[in-house]
């Protein structure tokens, strides 16, 4: 078994501020003896609008939140997931993005998230990713790492089975849903998504939340959460609208158990019918 970590923090329109918090959770993180930090959806920043959120993107060369957390994995040897903005490929456009830094500090592996969040809710948030943000157009393989082989995804591609299985499919352990879950959705859906797609792909799912109030605009939901492969809850941190300072930055842990995801895949084989149904 090896020990993963799984950060919570509050990022405001300040990379200096969420930067420092990203930096207390690493060393959290090392203090506890895992292998690798999970941290949620657009840590580097949260702005109050579209155009301020485009004002602010810098490539991860530019990015003082990134070049921090870059030498923070290598000073600790600590393997570091991370959701980011980088610019997009059109003027007025970024891209949420997702980095994995390795133990040297290097990015090895960067997924674009694909469902964007384009909702307007009854007595709730206003909120169009697409205004300002590009979708990216493919699953990246799952990849090798000290913990499992890690899937990546984010936010709102958890409502999405397809992603999971295709992850699945291509031998993921581990699904990531790295997220900014808005109350409303939050309160209604996320634990219940989150368990759902760690049942549906016998896989261990972290799921790193953003918590609190961002701005005027915006407040998280958060609950950080993993799951374990029979969709048994093994670590959550707090949130919801009464979140308080000890919810942010905080940190949760959990073992991760290959023997166990191996067992659960054997005694309760799913064999997809793919003569029935299309492979998804």
């Amino acid at each position: 078994m090896v020990r993963v970590a799984v950060g919570q923090l509050t990022s405001t329109a300040s990379m200096a501020h969420n930067l420092q918090q990203a930096k207390f959770l690493v060393m959290s993180a090392v203090q506890a003896g895992a292998k690798a930090l999970f941290l949620p959806e657009a840590s580097d920043y949260i702005a109050g609008s579209a155009e301020e959120s485009v004002r602010l993107v810098k490539s991860v060369q530019e990015s003082e939140f990134v070049k921090g957390l870059l030498a923070e994995a290598r000073r600790e040897a600590l393997p570091i997931h991370v959701g980011v903005h980088e610019p997009g490929d059109s003027p007025g456009k970024i891209k949420n993005t997702l980095l994995w830094i390795n133990e040297d500090g290097q990015v090895t592996q960067r997924y674009q998230k694909i469902h964007l969040f384009d909702v307007d809710i009854q007595g709730g948030p206003v909120l169009k990713e697409s205004a300002s943000v590009e979708p990216g157009t493919k699953v990246l393989a799952p990849f090798d790492t000290a913990v499992g082989k890690v899937g990546s995804a984010i936010c709102f591609d958890l409502r999405f089975p397809e992603v999971g299985l295709a992850l699945r499919r291509q031998a993921a352990d581990i699904l990531t849903f790295p997220s900014a879950f808005t109350v409303p959705t939050g309160r209604a859906h996320w634990e219940v998504l989150l368990r759902a797609r760690a049942i549906e792909t016998q896989s261990y799912v972290i799921a790193a939340a953003q918590v609190g109030r961002h701005n005027e605009k915006r407040v998280s939901y958060g609950h950080t959460m993993i799951v374990d492969p029979w969709g048994r809850i093994l670590a959550e941190l707090g949130g919801g609208e009464d979140a308080t300072a000890e919810d942010s930055p905080a940190l949760a842990t959990a073992e991760i158990d290959l023997d166990l995801l191996a067992k659960v895949r054997a005694e309760v084989p799913l064999r997809r019918r793919t003569d029935v149904y299309p492979e998804i």
